[in-house]
């Protein structure tokens, strides 16, 4: 039973439930109290123990109803066990093996395996046991791919017995063909179910890999040729960028960061034991408070990207204290309560609405900065534009840029094109530039990530 809560859990991460090691030891604790006799109360037992979230629970609940759906693997008993159980299981064998007898017009038992048996029998609970225990024998579990289907349903029927199970056939077509022809039938109504068990386990223990390998493919792809069925997919993955720059960076770091020992302080603090430190001192190095100004294009040239970016800036929100957010097409607005007050698909669209898919005009974007906003910056201020720097042959005041860059710490600008296409048609991205202090292509979400992650680490 151990084994199989094991294999629950991976499904259970499968379907995007977080479970770490100290959970499943809660939930095992928790499971040997109530016992495995009552499902409903085995899976109300799971379901607190595991999930954190109303998503989680209707996730966990689903794959309870899957993964138990089907027998349980059973233990050997050993050969000597004489008890009740055993004496129950003997019997059911040997009626399986009667009713076998019997088909075959009389034919010894001995002369057909046990899978021939079963199958003539058709004992659905022998039958359903064994192919559980086949499943485990075959390690079901460790399926990740539909291209193993052929693999572990190979394996699956090997263990059963299935080359016994073709001796008998050949046999009994010598003998008696009609009761091989039965066989026959039931051998194909076994291979439908040892499919359906597989297509089964690859739902179970493949989901994860499955996931783990479209997302993967889904970080590397360009953000602005990302199709319409795969934009969900990829705002499931940036906020799965958000969790994890929160959970990296938004804990309160209550461990002291200590450097170098200071001799001379130590030395002071111990003076009245003789020197002997009892108490030592180190030195510390001086870390400013994270303090961020992100302003994002979200004109019609980076339409189909700026929701990927605004989903980035919201989670900075939530993992620096000091930020002030800002959004522009032709105008620029602050949009700081809006992140800070609504959901990030609400924030999107209200943002969006007000001033989204206009035409680019970085210039005067600039200017209302300057104007209203400027004042926000402080010499330990990190500003990070998102755009393409594309301003239709407007002027595009890089010097106002140039004095954003004097009066902050420093100046990054995240360009979501290629770095062939800068300085082209109307990009300013090269006169911009000079004045940055780092300049990278985030045309893709592991790009994205590793950029943001940059700038918020540079602070602890």
């Amino acid at each position: 039973m151990r084994e199989n809560l094991h294999r629950f859990f991976r499904a259970a991460r499968g379907v995007g439930v977080h479970v770490s090691p100290a959970e499943s030891i809660d939930a095992m604790r928790a499971v040997s109290q109530v016992g495995f006799s009552d499902r409903d109360i085995l899976r109300d037992t799971l379901l607190l123990t595991l999930a954190k979230t109303q998503d989680e629970k209707l996730a966990l609940g689903d794959c309870f109803d899957l993964f138990f759906s089907q027998p349980e693997p059973q233990r050997e008993k050993p050969a000597n066990d004489d008890n009740a159980p055993q004496d129950d299981n003997q019997d059911s064998q040997s009626s399986s093996s009667e009713a076998s007898g019997d088909a075959s017009g009389g034919e010894p038992n001995e002369a057909l395996g046990p899978l021939a048996q079963m199958l003539l029998s058709q004992d659905r609970n022998a039958l359903a046991a064994a192919l559980a225990n086949a499943s485990s024998a075959a390690s079901l579990s460790d399926i990740r791919y539909s291209t193993q289907r052929g693999i572990f349903s190979t394996r699956i029927l090997d263990a059963m017995g299935l080359q016994r199970l073709r001796d008998d056939l050949d046999n009994l077509t010598a003998t008696n063909p009609s009761l091989a022809e039965r066989l026959r039938a039931a051998l194909d109504g076994l291979r439908e179910a040892v499919r359906d068990t597989v297509s089964q386990g690859l739902a179970l223990y493949a989901r994860e890999e499955a996931e783990n390998l479209r997302n993967e493919i889904l970080r590397s792809a360009p953000l602005a040729r990302i199709e319409p069925r795969q934009v969900e997919q990829m705002r499931h993955l940036i906020r799965q960028i958000a969790r994890r720059l929160r959970e990296r960076y938004s804990k309160p770091r209550k461990r002291q960061r200590r450097g170098h020992l200071d001799v001379r302080r130590t030395l002071r603090r111990n003076a009245a034991w003789g020197g002997i430190p009892f108490l030592t001192a180190w030195k510390r190095k001086h870390r400013d408070r994270p303090k961020i100004v992100a302003i994002c294009d979200v004109s019609g040239s980076v339409a189909r990207v700026s929701d990927f970016f605004l989903l980035l800036i919201h989670s900075l929100h939530e993992v620096v204290d000091d930020v002030r957010s800002f959004a522009f097409s032709s105008h620029l607005i602050e949009v700081s309560d809006i992140l800070e007050s609504k959901t990030p698909d609400a924030a999107m669209a209200e943002i969006m609405s007000k001033v989204g898919f206009g035409s680019s005009d970085y210039g005067s974007s600039l200017e209302d900065f300057e104007h209203e906003f400027m004042s926000t910056l402080t010499p330990q201020t990190t500003v990070i534009v998102l755009g393409d720097a594309r301003s239709n042959n407007l002027d595009p005041r890089a010097d106002i840029l140039k004095r954003i860059s004097e009066r902050s710490k420093r100046l990054v600008w995240l360009n979501p094109e290629g770095r062939l296409a800068w300085g082209f048609g109307d990009s300013e991205m090269p006169r911009y530039a000079t004045f940055c202090s780092v300049v990278r292509q985030c045309a893709t979400a592991q790009q994205l990530e590793r950029a943001v992650s940059d700038i918020v680490a540079t602070y602890q």
